[in-house]
């Protein structure tokens, strides 16, 4: 562990990064707990997460994440300490996930609505990967995505290659489309499984041609065009009534499973101290929890305590500071770790991020981005409000994304006071029934940049 992964790389346990404040590591368990029913659910027994934890607090400074993808990380270890990290994971014995990511749901396999188990596809994928000779030519943010549909499906995960299941007249087919989400990634063909399989290898070894830097939106449209001819499969013609779009939701709150109850608790802006994630498992112990899923969503997922002990769990996650809530403010607003956590952050998101939670929350029904700088990396597309470091403070920037250049500026420290601002204009101008969001259309980037630097 002599060389640290340079930034944009996967930052594995094997490969930790640089960052404000250390070294960053990242963790996808794929071994599934007892209720797992399988494989690659990302699930972790409440006695093996607070091992992990209790590690990130002997090793880093004691901050855990999730990431929107579902991955779990760990912040401010050492070169020193690193290492001892990596030694104590592996002795927990937890199966993590290599090569090229191939995801799917954190309900994969146990939710009654899903479309199809993605699972055995995604095994299959995997498998030709290797076979193929691709996973070491492929860049290590390349990913691909197998999404069965069901109550958390992966619409908001960005991948190259997406494989999402849907009802046809010919029987349950996977919509594979390239380079997006789920609402703007570009449709290929809808195939069976074993086709699917051969288009998903057939696209990333393109990729792969075009150099390590490469991903599938890099291909051109003679190749795209090439892969929804192949094996003259048909293209799809709309979105199918049941597919993943119409039934992704928040993983947050109660979830019906086979057999089972699921619970879903979000860490705040996707992080939180070890010793309360501990603090969380070891009561969720108590109360008879088996396997806790990591979720895209930065979220969380509690299997195998009794429905009776939901409650109970809910509480003391609010009480620690978790969102138990999906109507909670806090999930309406993307905030990367910002000062002093990232070496690029200009501004304390978190802080700010919190204020405007806690005094804003009847005027967000939209996403507002608080940003530690350009790069964006908590949400790369375009929102109708960001706040992002710069060197002249906090600038906002409208209806773009964090890299575009701010309408307005004020103090890093003030900067949800000018939110502030623009919620009470927000309140005083949008008509009867309008949302926030349209009002906000509607009064304009010169009028919201002026809210915005009123003292």
């Amino acid at each position: 562990m002599n060389a640290f992964s340079r930034r944009g790389a996967c930052p594995a346990l094997s490969a930790p990064m640089q960052t404000g404040d250390g070294l960053l590591v990242r963790l996808n368990p794929v071994a599934g707990g007892p209720s797992s029913g399988g494989p690659s659910s990302g699930g972790l027994s409440p006695k093996l997460l607070i091992g992990i934890a209790e590690s990130a607090l002997r090793h880093g400074n004691g901050i855990m994440e999730v990431t929107a993808r579902g991955s779990l990380q760990i912040r401010g270890l050492t070169p020193q300490s690193a290492p001892l990290l990596a030694t104590e994971v592996d002795a927990l014995d937890i199966a993590v996930r290599t090569g090229v990511p191939v995801e799917t749901g954190p309900l994969a396999g146990i939710d009654p609505q899903e479309i199809a188990d993605p699972r055995p596809l995604a095994e299959q994928i995997r498998a030709a990967l290797e076979e193929a000779g691709l996973v070491q030519r492929l860049g290590p943010k390349v990913s691909i995505v197998v999404d069965g549909g069901g109550q958390l499906g992966l619409d908001a995960v960005t991948a190259d290659v997406r494989l999402a299941a849907t009802h046809t007249d010919a029987g349950i087919r996977w919509w594979v489309s390239v380079a997006g989400d789920g609402q703007n990634a570009r449709p290929l063909v809808t195939a069976g499984d074993d086709a699917a399989r051969d288009i998903a290898v057939a696209v990333l070894r393109m990729v792969a041609e075009k150099g390590r830097e490469a991903h599938a939106r890099d291909l051109s449209e003679r190749q795209l065009a090439s892969l929804a001819s192949w094996h003259s499969v048909a293209p799809p013609s709309g979105r199918t009534e049941g597919g993943a779009v119409e039934h992704s939701r928040r993983p947050i709150g109660v979830f019906n499973v086979r057999h089972a109850i699921a619970l879903g608790i979000a860490l705040p802006y996707g992080s939180m101290p070890a010793d309360k994630i501990i603090a969380l498992a070891q009561h969720a112990l108590t109360l008879g929890t088996s396997e806790i899923r990591l979720a895209p969503g930065r979220a969380l997922l509690f299997l195998g305590q009794p429905t009776a002990a939901n409650p109970s769990l809910q509480r003391t996650a609010a009480t620690l500071g978790f969102v138990t809530s999906p109507a909670d403010p806090r999930t309406r607003i993307a905030a990367c770790p910002g000062t002093p956590a990232c070496a690029s952050g200009r501004i304390a998101t978190r802080d700010i991020a919190e204020t405007i939670a806690a005094e804003n929350a009847d005027i967000l029904d939209f996403t507002l981005h608080v940003s530690g700088c350009a790069k964006g990396c908590a949400h790369p597309g375009p929102l109708a409000l960001t706040i992002v470091g710069g060197e002249n403070g906090a600038g906002l920037v409208v209806n773009a994304t964090a890299k575009a250049l701010p309408a307005g500026y004020r103090p890093g420290y003030d900067a949800a006071r000018g939110i502030g601002r623009v919620a009470a204009m927000i309140r005083s101008t949008r008509y009867q029934g309008e949302t926030a969001a349209a009002c906000l259309t509607r009064l304009g980037p010169a009028g919201i940049a002026e809210a915005y630097r009123q003292e």
